[in-house]
């Protein structure tokens, strides 16, 4: 269902729910957000245009995406589409690694993704009173600067707690099912928030196209072939994979 294309809506269901439905719904969520985002239409609470994105999730609620950036940043459509935007992964609660992370940002010119499938993940919540906490330091305490500069990723059972930190969930709420394993979310929300938000929704879609021809029960067996099997659904979409790095991937 997460891959599920639109050609697809009413052949999948679950708990008598269309899936296939259910995730355009978001997709297409998903593509007016970014594309307000990135026309300058949504702005920060002082008024500045945002081009700062940061990511924060562990597991399978940031690698599959960060690994897919990893293939974008270099390839010419990604150069191109992503002029002027910035993102960044935090998944280590090491005050150190927050710090790199934000040493150069602009809190105003910076929105934060939380990823978390049931927004109580320690690590994820840690990192996300931090960043909203750096985000009040230079703006004030006003829940306005949640409300501008933070979204969720999240399960729709979790709504209840993405509420409770403050973000609006009306606009700013990107949800996913429980059904939904860690190591397939880069083609939902927690990779499509993140990837269309630098380098547009259209590129993002291309990736998503060609990687519901690759069959799912691949990754349930060889999950840590999870970037070389995108970087390869990239070269079908017809892009060159060259040199991509490999820091990011097990050592055995």
């Amino acid at each position: 269902g997460n891959q599920g294309g639109k050609d697809e809506i009413g052949t999948i269901f679950v708990d008598g729910i269309d899936v296939v439905q259910e995730v355009h719904d978001v997709l297409d969520q998903i593509k007016s957000f970014t594309e307000a985002f990135r026309s300058g239409e949504i702005k920060g609470y002082t008024g500045k245009r945002m081009r700062n994105i940061v990511s924060v999730g562990i597991g399978g609620s940031y690698l599959g995406p960060e690994f897919l950036h990893e293939v974008l940043k270099t390839e010419t459509n990604g150069v191109t589409t992503s002029l002027g935007y910035n993102l960044r992964f935090l998944a280590n609660v090491d005050p150190v690694d927050v710090e790199r992370t934000c040493a150069d940002l602009d809190p105003e010119e910076t929105l934060i993704i939380i990823v978390s499938k049931t927004f109580t993940t320690a690590e994820t919540m840690l990192n996300a009173r931090t960043m909203r906490q750096w985000l009040w330091d230079f703006m004030g305490d006003d829940i306005d600067v949640v409300k501008k500069h933070v979204v969720a990723c999240s399960s729709i059972s979790a709504l209840e707690n993405v509420k409770d930190f403050g973000i609006d969930t009306e606009k700013y709420f990107f949800r996913f099912w429980d059904w939904v394993g860690g190591r397939y979310s880069v083609c939902g929300a927690a990779g499509a928030v993140p990837i269309s938000l630098l380098y547009g929704y259209d590129l993002f879609e291309d990736f998503l196209e060609v990687s519901s021809n690759i069959g799912s029960a691949y990754f349930s067996f060889l999950p840590y072939f999870y970037f070389d099997t995108h970087a390869w659904a990239i070269s079908l979409a017809g892009c060159t994979i060259n040199g991509q790095t490999l820091s990011q991937c097990p050592n055995e």
